[in-house]
Protein backbone atom coordinates (compact mmCIF):
# COMPACT_ATOMS: atom_id res chain seq x y z
CA UNK A 1 0.00 0.00 0.00
CA UNK A 2 1.58 3.37 -0.88
CA UNK A 3 2.20 5.73 2.07
CA UNK A 4 0.53 8.95 2.14
CA UNK A 5 1.43 12.70 3.42
CA UNK A 6 -0.84 12.42 6.51
CA UNK A 7 -4.04 15.22 5.91
CA UNK A 8 -6.71 16.04 8.44
CA UNK A 9 -9.47 18.27 9.05
CA UNK A 10 -9.83 20.99 11.29
CA UNK A 11 -13.62 21.88 11.97
CA UNK A 12 -15.72 24.97 13.47
CA UNK A 13 -19.39 23.71 13.06
CA UNK A 14 -19.74 27.26 11.59
CA UNK A 15 -23.38 27.94 11.09
CA UNK A 16 -24.63 29.45 7.90
CA UNK A 17 -26.70 32.52 6.99
CA UNK A 18 -30.27 31.71 7.03
CA UNK A 19 -29.90 28.42 9.28
CA UNK A 20 -28.97 27.02 12.80
CA UNK A 21 -26.52 25.18 15.06
CA UNK A 22 -28.63 21.67 14.08
CA UNK A 23 -27.63 22.18 10.79
CA UNK A 24 -23.72 23.62 11.21
CA UNK A 25 -23.74 19.57 13.66
CA UNK A 26 -25.49 17.49 10.74
CA UNK A 27 -22.90 19.05 8.39
CA UNK A 28 -19.88 18.07 10.62
CA UNK A 29 -21.08 14.62 10.67
CA UNK A 30 -21.51 14.44 6.75
CA UNK A 31 -18.35 16.00 6.37
CA UNK A 32 -16.65 13.34 8.97
CA UNK A 33 -18.55 9.98 7.16
CA UNK A 34 -16.94 11.47 3.73
CA UNK A 35 -13.70 12.87 5.53
CA UNK A 36 -12.95 9.02 6.68
CA UNK A 37 -13.64 7.80 2.99
CA UNK A 38 -11.27 10.38 1.37
CA UNK A 39 -8.30 8.89 3.59
CA UNK A 40 -8.26 11.93 6.36
CA UNK A 41 -6.49 10.82 9.40
CA UNK A 42 -8.54 13.25 11.83
CA UNK A 43 -11.34 15.33 12.28
CA UNK A 44 -10.67 17.63 15.57
CA UNK A 45 -13.03 20.47 16.81
CA UNK A 46 -12.11 23.66 18.26
CA UNK A 47 -13.35 25.56 21.10
CA UNK A 48 -14.64 28.84 21.18
CA UNK A 49 -17.13 30.90 23.10
CA UNK A 50 -19.34 33.85 23.08
CA UNK A 51 -19.91 33.67 19.03
CA UNK A 52 -23.02 33.23 18.04
CA UNK A 53 -22.10 32.00 14.75
CA UNK A 54 -19.48 29.28 16.09
CA UNK A 55 -21.07 26.00 16.58
CA UNK A 56 -18.15 24.48 18.52
CA UNK A 57 -18.53 25.36 22.03
CA UNK A 58 -18.57 22.28 23.58
CA UNK A 59 -16.05 20.60 21.50
CA UNK A 60 -16.06 16.92 23.72
CA UNK A 61 -19.83 16.69 23.27
CA UNK A 62 -18.80 16.98 19.29
CA UNK A 63 -16.46 14.73 19.32
CA UNK A 64 -19.12 12.26 20.89
CA UNK A 65 -21.07 12.91 18.16
CA UNK A 66 -18.80 12.68 15.96
CA UNK A 67 -16.89 9.48 17.08
CA UNK A 68 -20.47 7.68 17.34
CA UNK A 69 -21.03 8.82 13.76
CA UNK A 70 -18.07 7.21 12.20
CA UNK A 71 -15.87 4.01 12.37
CA UNK A 72 -12.12 4.61 11.94
CA UNK A 73 -11.23 8.27 11.57
CA UNK A 74 -9.30 9.89 15.03
CA UNK A 75 -11.66 12.74 16.21
CA UNK A 76 -9.89 15.12 18.82
CA UNK A 77 -10.02 18.71 19.90
CA UNK A 78 -8.40 21.52 18.44
CA UNK A 79 -8.42 21.84 20.92
CA UNK A 80 -9.70 22.56 24.61
CA UNK A 81 -8.76 25.77 26.11
CA UNK A 82 -6.97 25.02 29.60
CA UNK A 83 -7.84 27.74 31.26
CA UNK A 84 -11.61 27.52 30.73
CA UNK A 85 -11.45 24.09 32.76
CA UNK A 86 -10.11 21.58 35.15
CA UNK A 87 -7.29 19.36 34.17
CA UNK A 88 -8.89 16.75 36.50
CA UNK A 89 -12.81 17.29 34.53
CA UNK A 90 -10.68 17.50 31.16
CA UNK A 91 -9.49 14.11 31.88
CA UNK A 92 -12.43 12.51 32.63
CA UNK A 93 -14.54 14.03 29.98
CA UNK A 94 -11.47 12.80 27.25
CA UNK A 95 -10.64 9.58 29.49
CA UNK A 96 -14.81 8.52 28.57
CA UNK A 97 -14.78 9.38 25.05
CA UNK A 98 -11.72 7.29 24.47
CA UNK A 99 -13.47 4.38 26.49
CA UNK A 100 -16.36 4.78 24.04
CA UNK A 101 -13.71 5.10 21.10
CA UNK A 102 -10.85 3.45 21.77
CA UNK A 103 -7.36 4.43 19.85
CA UNK A 104 -9.52 6.90 18.19
CA UNK A 105 -9.63 10.44 20.09
CA UNK A 106 -6.80 12.87 20.67
CA UNK A 107 -6.19 15.72 22.92
CA UNK A 108 -5.20 19.23 21.69
CA UNK A 109 -4.70 21.80 24.09
CA UNK A 110 -4.54 25.54 24.37
CA UNK A 111 -3.11 28.24 26.48
CA UNK A 112 -5.58 31.42 24.96
CA UNK A 113 -9.50 31.33 26.56
CA UNK A 114 -10.75 30.82 23.27
CA UNK A 115 -13.30 34.09 23.71
CA UNK A 116 -12.94 37.63 25.21
CA UNK A 117 -12.07 38.55 28.81
CA UNK A 118 -15.68 38.82 30.25
CA UNK A 119 -17.02 35.59 28.89
CA UNK A 120 -13.32 34.12 30.25
CA UNK A 121 -14.18 35.09 33.50
CA UNK A 122 -17.98 33.88 33.65
CA UNK A 123 -16.25 30.73 32.60
CA UNK A 124 -14.54 30.47 35.09
CA UNK A 125 -16.73 31.71 38.02
CA UNK A 126 -14.16 34.78 38.97
CA UNK A 127 -11.15 32.74 39.64
CA UNK A 128 -8.34 34.09 37.49
CA UNK A 129 -5.77 31.95 35.61
CA UNK A 130 -3.77 32.90 32.63
CA UNK A 131 -1.25 31.55 30.14
CA UNK A 132 1.33 31.35 32.19
CA UNK A 133 -0.81 28.65 34.32
CA UNK A 134 -0.93 26.55 31.31
CA UNK A 135 2.10 23.82 31.85
CA UNK A 136 1.15 23.45 35.10
CA UNK A 137 -1.97 22.27 33.86
CA UNK A 138 -0.41 19.92 31.47
CA UNK A 139 1.93 18.11 34.28
CA UNK A 140 -1.46 18.21 35.92
CA UNK A 141 -3.38 16.38 33.08
CA UNK A 142 -0.40 14.15 31.93
CA UNK A 143 -0.16 12.80 35.54
CA UNK A 144 -4.04 12.27 35.95
CA UNK A 145 -3.55 9.83 32.81
CA UNK A 146 -1.34 8.30 34.00
CA UNK A 147 -0.55 4.80 36.06
CA UNK A 148 1.16 6.62 38.71
CA UNK A 149 -1.56 8.54 40.05
CA UNK A 150 -3.12 5.34 41.15
CA UNK A 151 -1.93 6.35 44.42
CA UNK A 152 -2.91 9.93 44.86
CA UNK A 153 -5.85 11.15 46.69
CA UNK A 154 -7.29 12.69 43.64
CA UNK A 155 -7.58 10.04 41.28
CA UNK A 156 -9.24 10.40 37.22
CA UNK A 157 -11.79 8.06 36.43
CA UNK A 158 -12.13 6.68 33.67
CA UNK A 159 -8.70 8.35 32.54
CA UNK A 160 -6.49 6.72 34.77
CA UNK A 161 -3.94 4.48 32.51
CA UNK A 162 -5.17 5.18 29.27
CA UNK A 163 -2.66 6.38 26.29
CA UNK A 164 -4.27 9.07 24.92
CA UNK A 165 -2.27 11.62 22.59
CA UNK A 166 -1.92 15.11 23.88
CA UNK A 167 -0.69 17.70 21.25
CA UNK A 168 0.01 21.60 22.26
CA UNK A 169 -1.66 23.84 20.12
CA UNK A 170 -0.25 27.68 19.16
CA UNK A 171 0.32 30.47 17.54
CA UNK A 172 3.62 31.94 18.77
CA UNK A 173 6.56 30.88 20.80
CA UNK A 174 5.53 30.46 24.05
CA UNK A 175 3.56 26.99 23.01
CA UNK A 176 6.20 25.91 20.44
CA UNK A 177 8.65 26.29 23.76
CA UNK A 178 6.76 24.33 25.93
CA UNK A 179 6.24 21.43 23.19
CA UNK A 180 9.49 20.92 22.72
CA UNK A 181 10.51 21.17 26.56
CA UNK A 182 7.95 18.23 27.44
CA UNK A 183 8.33 16.22 24.09
CA UNK A 184 5.16 16.68 22.40
CA UNK A 185 3.75 17.27 19.02
CA UNK A 186 2.88 20.70 18.44
CA UNK A 187 0.48 21.96 16.25
CA UNK A 188 0.49 25.83 14.64
CA UNK A 189 -2.70 27.69 13.80
CA UNK A 190 -1.02 29.48 10.76
CA UNK A 191 -4.48 29.83 8.93
CA UNK A 192 -5.50 32.69 10.89
CA UNK A 193 -1.71 33.76 12.28
CA UNK A 194 1.27 33.29 10.53
CA UNK A 195 3.33 35.56 11.74
CA UNK A 196 5.33 33.35 13.86
CA UNK A 197 4.86 29.85 11.60
CA UNK A 198 8.15 29.70 10.58
CA UNK A 199 10.62 30.84 13.30
CA UNK A 200 8.19 29.00 16.07
CA UNK A 201 8.36 26.07 13.69
CA UNK A 202 11.97 25.76 13.42
CA UNK A 203 12.60 26.48 17.38
CA UNK A 204 10.61 23.60 18.16
CA UNK A 205 12.00 21.02 15.25
CA UNK A 206 15.64 22.36 16.60
CA UNK A 207 15.00 22.49 20.43
CA UNK A 208 12.95 18.93 20.61
CA UNK A 209 13.18 17.06 23.84
CA UNK A 210 12.36 12.71 23.24
CA UNK A 211 9.52 11.83 25.41
CA UNK A 212 7.62 8.58 26.44
CA UNK A 213 4.94 9.92 23.94
CA UNK A 214 7.45 11.00 21.15
CA UNK A 215 10.93 10.13 19.99
CA UNK A 216 11.10 13.04 17.27
CA UNK A 217 9.31 16.12 16.78
CA UNK A 218 6.40 16.12 15.15
CA UNK A 219 4.71 19.43 13.56
CA UNK A 220 1.01 19.80 12.17
CA UNK A 221 0.41 22.49 10.59
CA UNK A 222 -3.15 23.99 9.97
CA UNK A 223 -4.15 25.88 6.65
CA UNK A 224 -6.61 27.34 4.77
CA UNK A 225 -7.67 25.37 1.69
CA UNK A 226 -10.66 25.94 -0.88
CA UNK A 227 -9.94 23.97 -4.06
CA UNK A 228 -12.73 23.53 -7.11
CA UNK A 229 -12.78 22.77 -10.79
CA UNK A 230 -11.53 25.59 -11.90
CA UNK A 231 -9.06 28.39 -9.93
CA UNK A 232 -11.72 31.06 -10.77
CA UNK A 233 -14.54 29.05 -9.13
CA UNK A 234 -12.15 28.24 -6.14
CA UNK A 235 -11.33 32.33 -5.83
CA UNK A 236 -15.13 32.98 -6.29
CA UNK A 237 -16.41 30.49 -3.42
CA UNK A 238 -13.31 31.78 -1.52
CA UNK A 239 -15.54 34.86 -0.85
CA UNK A 240 -17.82 33.54 1.47
CA UNK A 241 -14.70 32.57 3.52
CA UNK A 242 -13.19 36.35 3.50
CA UNK A 243 -16.36 37.49 4.76
CA UNK A 244 -16.27 35.15 7.73
CA UNK A 245 -12.45 36.52 8.06
CA UNK A 246 -13.79 40.27 8.01
CA UNK A 247 -15.62 39.49 11.26
CA UNK A 248 -12.67 38.42 12.98
CA UNK A 249 -10.75 42.03 11.76
CA UNK A 250 -14.13 44.08 13.03
CA UNK A 251 -14.85 42.17 16.09
CA UNK A 252 -18.00 40.99 15.37
CA UNK A 253 -19.62 37.80 14.42
CA UNK A 254 -20.74 36.78 11.11
CA UNK A 255 -22.32 33.86 10.14
CA UNK A 256 -20.93 32.26 6.87
CA UNK A 257 -22.41 34.25 4.15
CA UNK A 258 -23.04 33.43 0.04
CA UNK A 259 -19.99 33.91 -2.20
CA UNK A 260 -20.11 37.16 -4.25
CA UNK A 261 -18.67 38.18 -7.21
CA UNK A 262 -16.95 41.51 -5.76
CA UNK A 263 -15.40 41.62 -2.57
CA UNK A 264 -14.34 45.32 -2.98
CA UNK A 265 -18.63 45.92 -2.27
CA UNK A 266 -17.88 44.72 1.32
CA UNK A 267 -14.14 45.70 2.96
CA UNK A 268 -12.06 48.31 2.38
CA UNK A 269 -8.70 48.30 0.93
CA UNK A 270 -7.22 48.41 5.16
CA UNK A 271 -9.62 45.42 5.77
CA UNK A 272 -8.30 44.04 2.25
CA UNK A 273 -4.81 43.91 3.68
CA UNK A 274 -5.03 43.31 7.14
CA UNK A 275 -7.21 39.53 5.60
CA UNK A 276 -4.45 38.92 3.10
CA UNK A 277 -1.94 38.78 5.92
CA UNK A 278 -3.55 36.97 8.54
CA UNK A 279 -4.63 34.23 5.74
CA UNK A 280 -0.42 34.20 4.00
CA UNK A 281 -0.79 30.47 4.54
CA UNK A 282 -3.97 29.72 2.44
CA UNK A 283 -4.20 27.75 -0.78
CA UNK A 284 -7.47 28.54 -3.33
CA UNK A 285 -7.69 26.97 -6.79
CA UNK A 286 -7.72 23.94 -8.70
CA UNK A 287 -6.58 20.39 -7.56
CA UNK A 288 -3.50 20.86 -9.06
CA UNK A 289 -2.78 24.67 -7.70
CA UNK A 290 -3.33 23.90 -4.43
CA UNK A 291 -1.42 20.48 -4.91
CA UNK A 292 1.37 22.41 -5.45
CA UNK A 293 0.93 24.84 -3.11
CA UNK A 294 0.88 22.22 -0.15
CA UNK A 295 3.62 20.06 -1.66
CA UNK A 296 5.87 23.50 -1.64
CA UNK A 297 5.36 24.19 1.76
CA UNK A 298 5.71 20.63 3.13
CA UNK A 299 9.23 20.35 1.78
CA UNK A 300 9.90 24.12 2.86
CA UNK A 301 8.59 23.49 6.38
CA UNK A 302 9.25 19.93 7.16
CA UNK A 303 5.77 19.54 8.90
CA UNK A 304 4.82 16.11 9.54
CA UNK A 305 0.82 16.36 9.39
CA UNK A 306 -1.17 18.93 7.25
CA UNK A 307 -4.61 20.07 9.38
CA UNK A 308 -7.15 21.54 6.45
CA UNK A 309 -9.74 24.33 7.35
CA UNK A 310 -12.43 25.03 4.70
CA UNK A 311 -14.73 27.28 5.22
CA UNK A 312 -17.39 27.38 2.56
CA UNK A 313 -21.09 28.31 2.48
CA UNK A 314 -22.48 25.34 0.04
CA UNK A 315 -21.94 21.89 1.89
CA UNK A 316 -21.67 20.24 -1.18
CA UNK A 317 -18.59 22.69 -2.03
CA UNK A 318 -17.19 22.82 0.94
CA UNK A 319 -17.26 18.50 0.34
CA UNK A 320 -16.02 18.90 -3.22
CA UNK A 321 -12.79 21.19 -1.91
CA UNK A 322 -12.04 18.64 0.45
CA UNK A 323 -12.32 15.94 -1.44
CA UNK A 324 -10.42 17.42 -4.36
CA UNK A 325 -7.83 18.20 -1.30
CA UNK A 326 -7.39 14.93 -0.51
CA UNK A 327 -6.66 13.90 -3.90
CA UNK A 328 -4.14 16.38 -3.98
CA UNK A 329 -2.23 15.40 -1.16
CA UNK A 330 -2.27 11.76 -2.09
CA UNK A 331 -0.30 12.52 -4.95
CA UNK A 332 2.45 13.66 -2.30
CA UNK A 333 4.93 11.42 -1.62
CA UNK A 334 6.53 10.49 1.76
Amino acid sequence: MPQYFPYSILDLALIREGSDAADAYARSLDLAQHAEAWGYNRLWLAEHHNMPFVGSSAPTVLMGFIAGGTKSIRVGSGGIMMPNHSALMVAEEIGTLERLYPGRIDLGLGRAPGTDQRTALALRRGRIETVNDFPQDLEDLQRYFSFDNSRSDVRAFPAEGLDVPIYILGSSMSSAILAAERGLPYVFASHFAPAYFMQATKYYQDHFRPSEQLRAPFVMACVNVIAADTDDEANFLATSFYQMALGIIRQKSYPLRPPVEDMSQIWNEAEAEAIQNMMAVTFVGTKETVGKGLADLIRHTGINEVMITSNLFEHSARLHSLDLTAQALREISI
